[in-house]
């Protein structure tokens, strides 16, 4: 069988599958919890019974509260808590170890992203994360979050942000690089030189499908000939979109690396800085006084440095050098946003990839076990404006419930290792395997 083949074949029974277990979903099911970490609080609830009604938590009691006529899922030896949540996604993105970015963007279309999409997104399903925010993809993002919505493929529900918006030459224009007189369509839906343009781009995207804005005020490093220490986009171009964005109702992620365009863009309105890479006292002082979220995403820095180590050749040509030089110093200064207590949220910039990775790397720049949890579900829920649906184990919200087999309090690197995921009261993965799923 060919490859196309085989990926669609795979997609049909996954789409027949994911059919018949959210047919299911209606039905009471009693979860049974030695311990819950509700999200509501960081404290361990021990002996648990989480109701779930029509893909809904109904209750949650102390003690095992017998429901008859409800099927029992029994995790009394394990620890509950609510689906995860990346910030920060490009879900149909290979890892860079995996592919040469030129060629890989040279030779595959928008229907190929789709169906790597729909593979990452199941495999992200399956490490236990239930929501994620794509900050940056094509119409591919809208019809695999569709998808998903309506039950046709597995994976986490999807907020889509469509094309990032910044100037031409900058870190989102995809001509980066090729021969001036190339073209595709495509490569204009996010460049943005006027207020105007902005206006109009955030428009469009609402038009198009779009939950949230991403914007570029700066420059970035996996992008050829634009400086990661500069900003690239005004401040008008900058406060238009970020108002126009706001007046339709959507949220503002803002890729900033520079302390002054960080400054900047939270003085405009942004919602949530993303990486915030060379943020210093200042830019820290300014997201706290405006209560912006910082969206770290130290795991594709990882991920890019060991690429640009081993096999710089895959990476978009001048890139290397940059992660080389810049890829280290997120991690290091992290812990001045966080000590300052700034809000943070989990996110890594990836697709393909272990997704539960950032709980390490946030460990190891000194961020507690219990708010590594919090940026990765309460807070994440907060930034993405869905508390009331997501984030959290109580009444009300989407039965999103992942299980380990210990204290992820004492040992965070559990979270590497989610045995039991349901979302939306269905069933994706128990005892440590996928569920009615290839």
């Amino acid at each position: 069988m060919g490859t196309c083949a085989a990926v669609a074949a795979l997609l049909a029974s996954t789409a027949m599958m994911v059919g018949a277990r959210a047919a299911e979903a209606p039905h009471d099911t009693v979860v049974y919890a030695g311990a819950l970490i509700d999200g509501v609080t960081f404290t361990p609830r021990r002996q648990v019974t989480i109701m779930v009604h029509e893909g809904k938590v109904a209750a949650v009691e102390a003690g095992y509260v017998a429901h008859p006529g409800a099927t029992v899922i029994d995790l009394k030896d394990q620890t509950v808590l609510p689906g995860l949540i990346d910030c920060h996604v490009h879900i149909s993105s290979k890892l860079p170890s995996q592919a040469n970015a030129v060629e890989d963007m040279m030779t595959h279309t928008a229907v190929d992203a789709v169906l790597d999409g729909a593979i990452f997104a199941r495999a992200m399903l399956l490490q236990g994360f239930t929501s994620a925010r794509d900050v940056g993809g094509g119409d591919d993002t809208v019809s695999l979050r569709n998808a998903i919505n309506e039950g046709k493929v597995p994976g986490p529900r999807l907020w889509v942000s469509l094309e990032p918006l910044g100037p031409t030459g900058g870190h989102g224009d995809p001509s980066n690089g090729f021969d001036s007189r190339l073209h595709h369509p495509d490569w204009q839906n996010g460049i943005v030189d006027t207020p105007d343009m902005a206006r109009l781009r955030v428009r469009e995207h609402h038009k198009r499908g779009a939950d949230v804005i991403k914007i570029m005020p700066s420059g970035g490093i996996a992008s050829t000939g634009d400086d990661p220490r500069a900003q690239l986009m005004t401040n008008e171009e900058i406060k238009a979109a970020i108002d126009t964005a706001h007046a339709l109702g959507m949220k503002v992620a803002a890729h900033t690396y520079p302390a002054q365009a960080i400054i900047n863009t939270v003085n405009a309105g942004v919602d949530s800085i993303e990486h915030g890479s060379f943020a210093d006292a200042d830019a820290v002082k300014a997201m706290k006084a405006h209560g912006t979220y910082l969206v770290p995403t130290l795991t594709v820095y990882d991920v890019f440095m060991k690429a640009a180590q081993e096999h710089p050749e895959l990476l978009p040509p001048g890139t290397a050098e940059k992660e080389l030089a810049n890829d280290a110093i997120p991690k290091r200064n992290l812990p001045l946003a966080y000590k300052a207590g700034v809000k943070i949220a989990y996110g890594t910039d990836i697709g393909e990839g272990d997704h539960a990775r950032e709980f390490a790397l946030l460990a190891e720049a000194g961020v507690t076990p219990a708010d590594a949890l919090a940026f990765a579900t309460r807070n994440a829920a907060d930034l993405i404006g869905a508390t009331d649906r997501i984030g959290t184990v109580q009444p009300g919200r989407f039965a999103d419930l992942i299980a380990v087999a210990g204290d992820p309090l004492s040992h965070l690197e559990l979270m590497e290792q989610v045995r039991f995921v349901m979302k939306g009261g269905v069933v994706y993965k128990a005892d440590g395997h996928p569920v009615l799923l290839p």
